[in-house]
C-alpha cells in the first residue's frame, strides 16, 4: 500500500506519527507531500516551518511540551540579536534550529533544490516516511489587513500568526508565487500511483490549501486514481489547536466539521473528498456527497493516532 499525506506543520506532524506506526502494521509506503506556504528568510537563512516540525517529530527531535522546535533548546543567539536590536524581534531562532538553517540554506544558495535539501537533512532524523515540499519554487502565505495609516496592505503569514497573534482587522489570504510554482520531483508521481491520499487534520486555510494552490497538484489529488479521505481538525466547534477558527472566519465559513468538510467539497462536485473523519462530538455532520465517519480523533498518542488513521484508510 501507498500513502500519501497532505500536511502542514504541528497538527501534520503528530498525525504522521500514528500514519507511520500504522504504515509498519501494514507494509505500507508513505509520502508526506508537506506546506511551504509559512516559509521565509529570517537573518539571511532560508526557515521552513512546517517541513522542520514534520522533520523535528518524525525524528524524535521536537519539543514535546511546545509542539515545535527543537527539544533542548537555547536561546543564546536570539539573545544576541536582541542585544543589537536586530529586527524582526518577533521570531525567534533557537540555537539548534539555527544549524538546521544554516545547512538549508547553504545548499540552497549552492543551487540544491529545496526537495534536495530536505530530502539531505532527513538523512540525520530518519523519519521513516518520504518528506517532500510542496513545491521547490517560492510560494509564500500573505495575509491582507488594514494598514494603520489607512487602506490596506500585505504582511507574511508568520507576522500575523506570531506577531500579531491572527488578532488584526483580515480581509484575504494570498498565495504568492502560486500561479508559477510547480510540484516538487515526485509529487505527482506519489499522487498517480497513490493507493489512498490522506488530508491530515492541518489548518484547513494555511496549511493544505497552500499546497493545493501549486498549479497541477489540486487537479493530481481530484484526478487521481486513489480516494482521498480528510480528517477534520475541528472538533465540537473548536479547533483542536492553532487559530484555524480565525482564518475560516477570514473566508466566512464556519468554524465546524461540516463547515471544513464543505469547504473542501466532494470529488463528486469538483471538491477534493471521497471520505470525511469527524469526532463523535460531531457524529450526524453532514457534507454533500461525501461518506462521513464518526471516530475519535483526539491524538493523545501514537496508538491512538494510528487507529484514527485505519479508520481514516477503511472509510477509503
Amino acid at each position: 500500500m501507498r500513502i500519501v499525506v497532505l500536511a502542514g506543520g504541528i497538527g501534520g506532524a503528530r498525525f504522521l506519527l500514528g500514519v507511520r506506526a500504522y504504515a509498519r502494521e501494514v507494509g505500507a509506503e508513505v509520502t508526506a507531500v508537506v506546506n511551504v506556504g509559512d516559509d521565509l528568510y529570517l537573518h539571511g537563512l532560508k526557515v521552513c516551518p512546517d517541513l522542520d516540525s514534520v522533520m523535528y517529530t518524525l525524528g524524535g527531535g521536537a519539543d514535546p511540551e511546545r509542539g515545535w522546535g527543537r527539544a533542548g533548546e537555547t536561546w543564546a543567539v536570539k539573545s544576541e540579536l536582541a542585544a543589537y536590536g536586530a529586527e524582526p524581534a518577533w521570531f525567534g531562532l533557537g540555537d539548534r534550529d539555527l544549524a538546521t538553517h544554516l545547512v538549508r540554506t547553504s545548499m540552497l544558495t549552492g543551487g540544491y533544490p529545496l526537495s534536495a535539501v530536505t530530502e539531505a537533512l532527513a538523512t540525520r532524523w530518519q523519519p521513516g516516511v518520504r518528506l517532500l515540499p510542496a513545491t521547490d519554487d517560492r510560494l509564500e502565505t500573505h495575509v491582507v489587513v488594514d494598514d494603520p495609516g489607512g487602506g490596506r496592505r500585505a504582511i507574511h503569514f508568520q507576522e500575523w500568526w506570531i506577531r500579531h497573534r491572527a488578532d488584526i482587522p483580515t480581509h484575504r489570504f494570498v498565495f504568492v508565487g502560486a500561479e508559477t510554482a510547480k510540484p516538487a520531483p515526485g509529487v505527482l508521481d506519489a499522487l498517480a500511483g497513490a493507493d489512498v491520499v490522506l488530508i491530515a487534520p492541518s489548518n484547513p486555510v494555511v496549511s493544505v490549501t497552500p499546497v493545493l494552490a501549486v498549479p497541477g497538484l489540486r487537479e493530481a489529488v481530484v484526478d487521481g486514481p486513489a480516494p482521498v479521505v480528510g480528517v477534520s481538525p475541528i472538533i465540537g466547534g473548536a479547533a483542536v489547536r492553532g487559530m484555524a477558527d480565525r482564518c475560516l472566519a477570514v473566508l466566512g465559513v464556519e468554524c465546524s466539521a461540516a463547515g471544513v468538510g464543505g469547504l473542501y467539497g466532494s470529488r463528486s462536485s469538483g471538491g477534493l473528498l471521497d471520505g470525511w473523519l469527524v469526532a463523535p462530538q460531531d457524529a450526524g455532520t453532514v457534507v454533500p456527497g461525501v461518506s462521513v465517519r464518526a471516530v475519535p480523533l483526539l491524538m493523545t498518542d501514537e496508538t491512538a493516532t494510528a487507529a484514527m488513521v485505519r479508520a481514516a484508510v477503511e472509510s477509503a
